[in-house]
């Protein structure tokens, strides 16, 4: 996850989740939204489920060219 989608889903600056992520003795550390663990691990989540789909569809794709189908229009 980059920064700038953790900002999103936070509605926050993407300065702000780099500020969040400094040590907490760093001058510029800012303490993250409460709430922040939850919105990151659903935006994770969700992520996981757009790659295994992905992993699906080249595993199928793999299978069509053993099985010597072409899955591109020539």
């Amino acid at each position: 996850m980059t920064h700038e989608q953790a900002a999103r889903a936070l509605g926050v600056s993407v300065a702000s989740v780099r500020q969040y992520r400094l040590p907490p003795e760093a001058n510029a550390h800012r303490s993250a939204p409460s709430g922040w663990a939850d919105v990151l691990a659903e935006l994770a989540r969700k992520r996981s489920y757009e790659l295994k789909d992905l992993a699906d569809e080249l595993e199928r794709k793999a299978l069509d060219l053993k099985r010597g189908v072409h899955p591109l229009p020539r």
